[in-house]
């Protein structure tokens, strides 16, 4: 077992209480492949009642007023603020993330807690002006929002303490009680929250936190007890649990194989790769919206090719947590053997290795392709690995074309000069947002964030998950005329 800052065992949290189970399941260092700790698997009775609980709590929960819900999250960005070496050391170790974006993901969960926790307490419907036409003279309509009811979240590996706050925070707010399964190799992160969450007062059974096997996870997709289900990862896993998740509200953030567009207007090279390497790289290039697809315009395509391909020969890899580390291992070596599998395939179709393409056990250099075919899987598929393919375009049409191609649609980068081109990005581009000067890597926390076509629907974002989290209520009020005889 590794040392500090790990327990030997996490349990799991049932209905806000911590579960010792017998059923444990080892997590390894991502970088050395040592035992880090073991987590408390969660079985299908524990879910059942984790479900059974949340239900309980609703009445519980949606009369907390909007004040103490703030309070629960306020309470959290202070105690996230004391562990935050803590949880830094156990994103390095679980998640093999490099120790300067540990930090900084450590950073981003205080802004997402801090935004609910503003949130729980803003404005939370309108008024309606009813006498737009006779009919409606006399009548008043109001509107505001209530909790939908209990939630199922599933957070993936790559993000597991901020994207398991991107669910559960809005859930706070509004007043859901939920279940959340975190990824199967990045548990501890989100059993860390559960450890924060059970010091406040929330009611008993607002929440679980439930490691378990994905076939042990059934419930959390079919249950009608379960009035939503949010799930961030792969598009074959989602779109799958949509297919299963009957009459639930469910909201799916799958990826994609982001673009940046690089135009002749774009006169600053050295600020457009300054921006395009940690894009690209960081974390291994394993973040739904990492760069990789760069289209850069043919008039300047040799001289920005070769300034990038020399900034990414310069990017440290290896041990995550060495300060000056920018690539460390992807998740697993399986996934390494999958990304060089998909370089190969690419070379043998004509695709040429600017630099890169190596692996030394789970850890990829960091890698530039070019010439890749367009029905290569590094072209097409999403990548989620540290690398990244060039091609050249002639025109903006044609670029704006390129990054429509293919069934994903997340975010677009588009370094441009032109005020009608980045306005006719942000109309014509079939993605869920468009960043203009820098790269679609780019994401604040209080952002809608989401994609179209096969990469997904609905929003993160706070504020929008809240949204996602609660049903419109309408109450309209007839104000009868009093005649004068009648009073």
């Amino acid at each position: 077992m590794s040392s500090a800052p790990w327990k030997e065992t996490y349990p799991y949290y049932l209905a806000n209480r911590a579960v010792v189970s017998t059923n444990l399941r080892s997590v390894v260092d991502k970088f050395n492949g040592t035992t880090l700790t073991q987590v408390a698997m969660a079985d299908d009775r524990a879910i059942d009642l984790a479900i059974q609980k949340a239900v309980g709590a609703v009445r519980s929960l949606t009369a907390m007023a909007s004040y103490e819900r703030a309070a629960i999250l306020q309470h959290c960005i202070k105690r996230i603020g004391e562990r935050s070496n803590e949880l830094v050391e156990i994103l390095c170790g679980e998640a093999g993330k490099p120790i300067r974006d540990a930090r900084a993901e450590v950073a981003r969960l205080v802004d997402t807690f801090r935004i609910a926790a503003e949130e729980a307490v803003r404005d939370n419907g309108e008024v309606l002006t009813m006498d737009i036409s006779a009919r409606g003279k006399g009548f008043t309509g109001r509107w505001k929002h209530f909790p939908i009811g209990p939630c199922s979240f599933i957070a993936p590996f790559n993000f597991p303490l901020n994207l398991s706050a991107h669910k559960i925070a809005p859930a706070i707010a509004v007043g859901c009680p939920f279940i959340l399964k975190p990824a199967t190799l990045t548990p501890v992160s989100a059993l860390v929250l559960g450890e924060i969450l059970a010091e406040t007062d929330l009611p008993e059974g607002s929440f679980s936190i439930l490691p378990c096997a994905r076939d042990g996870a059934e419930r959390f997709t079919t249950d009608e007890r379960l009035k939503l289900l949010s799930f961030t990862g792969s598009p074959i896993v989602g779109w799958d649990l949509k297919s299963r998740a009957g009459k639930k509200r469910v909201v799916l953030e799958l990826g994609g194989n982001a673009a940046c567009i690089i135009d002749e207007t774009w006169k600053d090279h050295a600020d457009a790769i300054q921006r395009l390497v940690p894009g690209a790289f960081s974390y291994s290039g394993q973040s739904c919206i990492s760069v990789q697809r760069i289209l850069i315009h043919e008039s300047i395509y040799e001289p920005f090719r070769d300034q990038l391909v020399a900034a990414v020969r310069r990017i440290p890899y290896g041990d995550p947590r060495k300060e000056e580390t920018v690539v460390g291992p992807v998740i697993s070596e399986d996934e390494a053997l999958r990304i060089e599998s998909w370089i190969h395939s690419a070379l043998a179709h004509g695709a040429r290795v600017l630099c890169g393409g190596t692996r030394e056990g789970a850890v990829m250099t960091p890698t530039l392709l070019e010439n890749v075919p367009a029905s290569e899987k590094l072209s097409c598929e999403e990548a989620f690995g540290p690398l990244a393919i060039l091609s050249k375009f002639a025109s903006f049409e044609d670029a704006l074309a390129e990054v429509n191609r293919g069934r994903f649609g997340l975010q677009a980068g588009v370094f441009t000069q032109d005020l009608y081109r980045a306005e006719r990005a942000w109309n014509e581009l079939e993605v869920g947002g468009v960043i203009i000067g820098d790269v679609p890597s780019f994401r604040m926390d209080h952002m809608p964030y989401g994609g179209v076509k096969d990469s997904g629907f609905g929003r993160e974002g706070i504020r929008f998950a809240m949204r996602d989290m609660t049903e419109i209520r309408l109450l309209v009020t007839r104000t009868p005329v009093i005649s004068p005889s009648a009073k």
